[in-house]
């Protein structure tokens, strides 16, 4: 085509048509697409956003699966963990005689008397021979046999008058294993308190010794009772025949022998073998048993507040104090311990018998405190070697009064305190108040502070100061574990409360002294037949009632005394009749003393000292000459001028030739007011 007919008009009309519909095309396919591609992004968006929700919802929902699975994992973990607690918490209370076999202590030597050496097997073994005697003299649990139950549970009370041995040991272990509640009396109360004591716990069986065969024939007499006499030279000639015998007991052989079944006489009642209950029965009934609640044993008081009443301890509250004691105080199967303490009294019976025996520890016990022979085992280079002493106050004086007298020389005396320091890990003071001059000279001559403790037979132990750690003179320390207590004023307000993790001074407080109350696993289940008694010493939220004042002051706790007679009110002053004794302990004429508050008609309450002096000299209360063996009244008052607050000093004094005390060596205060001041 030519250039000329491409030229024409309409043919320009025509590609300028073609044209512009070509761009409106292109245009609109360009329109299409941007819709197009518009509507893919918000479709993209649409469905991103969706699923990020959906996503979203389903992390969500995971999460809270997961979360809600694990809660109840918890939960339900925490409540098999409260229920295996429980479980076990009931299944693992257990008297000292199951533990020494569940911890296989076996050869391990348990006991170093007069007697010889005794492993923990010789202890199973003569004590299941005992258990067999009881059972076939006494009648079994009636609630047992009406429930159809086949294991043979007995109820009975069984008073144990033995030496410090291993026939105590023995009794007590017997006693449990066969379902009883152990009795302990006083190898020196006279017959009358043993009466007393046998006669209000309703006692059917005692078990005595050869050596006081005849003061529980008397009591058999006079109260009804069935008399087992062990034979203590039997425990050390057949020894060697109970050999594998917490073997045999463990595997409940029905074959075992009867282990040596001559270490006891019944005296006054008859049996015969086929009344012996089959050794396999007898270990069957022992894991059958829920010891939890059981009565394990009844502890007299010391009668400092009224008569003796019998404290009902459980073998939950035993294992309880058992257990916090072994952890406060570091025991181990390793520790050696001197015991010299009466064993009708928690501190003996407890904290230096039973804890080394559930520990797997070794108890070289002596027959009674003698103050040369409990030097020489202390310094002896024999095994095993003492690396635990417990004793009271007085104990301790008398031993400084020994070594004193014993012991001469700087150079001795500089071996004999290198020797102990080295030697002996921890030194226990308890029972009563320990004077600080006894504190500061023991720790000099031997180089250890005493610990001090505070506790209750009604409670066991409650505060102590600390194994590692400052050790204040005077003070009791802070809770055991899982003990709590309070200070409560005579308005009833609590002024201080505190455990094993501190303690803390209620927010306005005036005030940080009053009643000490404490509320533990290890407090008694109740006072034996004396249900107001029970009642009247706790608190409607289940306090006890100490009847002690006590104060919190510098993080630590200080017993004052006794509320009725350790306080004395004098022209409006309250005076602790221990701080003044404290201090008139630092007299170096007064060797013992106690402060007791006196009627007087001017100043409602006088402070009287009845004091004994070093030589036991013997003085009066009027006399103006002195000497280096004597003290007057106005020679102790013009001392105490300058030690003590005016109305804290004593206004009558009375002199004795020796205090009278308890087998603990306790002072009963209203003895001394009926007896020194002629005061009912």
């Amino acid at each position: 085509m030519s250039s000329t007919r491409l030229n024409q008009p309409w043919i320009k009309r025509k590609v300028k048509r073609l044209t512009r519909r070509k761009k409106r095309s292109f245009t609109k396919a360009k329109k299409t697409q941007k819709a197009r591609d518009f509507q893919r992004y918000h479709q993209l968006k649409k469905t991103t956003r969706s699923a990020c929700k959906h996503a979203y919802n389903r992390v969500f929902i995971t999460m809270l699966l997961v979360r809600s699975n694990c809660i109840l994992r918890i939960l339900q973990r925490g409540f098999v963990l409260r229920l295996s607690k429980c479980k076990s918490s009931s299944s693992a209370v257990r008297p000292v005689f199951l533990n020494v076999i569940k911890q296989g202590y076996a050869d391990q030597t348990a006991v170093v008397d007069c007697l010889g050496r005794h492993t923990y097997e010789e202890l199973i073994g003569f004590s299941t021979a005992l258990a067999q005697w009881i059972l076939a003299i006494t009648p079994p649990d009636a609630t047992a046999e009406k429930k159809g139950s086949g294991v043979v549970l007995n109820g009975e009370r069984i008073a144990v008058l033995c030496p410090n041995n291993i026939s105590f040991i023995i009794s007590q272990f017997a006693a449990w294993m066969s379902g009883c509640t152990v009795v302990p009396l006083c190898k020196v109360h006279p017959q009358s308190e043993l009466d007393y004591i046998v006669s209000d716990s309703q006692s059917s069986v005692v078990i005595a010794t050869r050596e006081f065969a005849d003061r529980a024939h008397g009591l058999a007499e006079k109260n009804n009772l069935r008399v087992l006499i062990l034979n203590e030279e039997a425990l050390v000639t057949r020894r060697s025949r109970t050999s594998n015998e917490l073997h045999v007991l463990s595997q409940h052989n029905n074959n075992a022998p009867v282990a040596v079944p001559d270490i006891v006489t019944a005296s006054n009642c008859s049996w015969n073998d086929s009344q012996l209950i089959d050794k396999s029965t007898l270990t069957q009934k022992w894991s059958q048993i829920h010891w939890k609640n059981r009565k394990a044993m009844i502890l007299y008081t010391s009668g400092t507040t009224g008569p003796p009443k019998g404290v009902v301890k459980t073998f939950a509250a035993l294992q309880a104090q058992i257990s916090m004691i072994l952890k406060a105080w570091c025991w181990t199967a390793q520790d050696v311990i001197l015991h010299v303490l009466p064993l009708h009294h928690g501190h003996g019976v407890v904290n230096a018998l039973a804890c080394p025996l559930w520990c797997g520890a070794t108890c070289v016990m002596m027959p009674q405190f003698d103050v040369d022979r409990v030097w020489d085992r202390l310094l002896d280079d024999s095994e095993p070697r003492i690396n635990l002493f417990m004793g009271v106050p007085t104990m301790y004086v008398k031993l400084i009064d020994g070594f004193e007298s014993r012991f001469k020389g700087q150079k001795v005396r500089a071996f004999i305190k290198a020797k102990m320091r080295n030697r002996i890990r921890l030194m226990i003071s308890g029972s009563s108040a320990l004077p600080q001059p006894v504190l500061k000279h023991w720790e000099a001559i031997t180089g250890h502070r005493l610990l001090e403790r505070y506790g209750m037979t009604e409670l066991g132990m409650v505060m102590s100061n600390p194994v590692h750690g400052l050790r204040i003179p005077g003070a009791v320390g802070n809770p055991f574990p899982t003990v709590d207590v309070r200070i409560v004023t005579g308005n009833g307000d609590i002024c201080v409360s505190g455990n094993s993790k501190g303690s803390k001074v209620t927010v306005g407080s005036e005030v940080t002294e009053g009643e000490l109350q404490v509320r533990g696993p290890a407090g008694f289940k109740e006072y034996w037949n004396r249900p107001d008694d029970t009642a009247e010493a706790l608190t409607d939220d289940g306090w006890f009632k100490t009847g002690d004042t006590a104060s919190y002051q510098d993080g630590v706790y200080w017993i004052l005394g006794r509320t009725s007679v350790d306080i004395i009110k004098s022209g409006g002053y309250k005076i602790s009749a221990l701080d003044v004794e404290r201090h008139l302990l630092a007299h170096d004429r007064i060797s013992e003393c106690a402060v007791v508050g006196v009627p007087d008609v001017t100043w409602g309450q006088c402070v009287a000292a009845v004091v004994v002096l070093q030589g036991n000299a013997k003085s009066t209360t009027t006399s103006s000459s002195s000497s280096s063996s004597s003290l007057t009244l106005p020679e102790l008052r013009a001392w105490a001028r300058d030690r003590m607050a005016p109305y804290t000093i004593p206004t009558e004094m009375r002199v004795l030739e020796a205090m009278p005390r308890n087998a603990m060596g306790k002072v009963n205060k209203k003895q001394l007011l009926r007896e020194v001041f002629e005061l009912q």
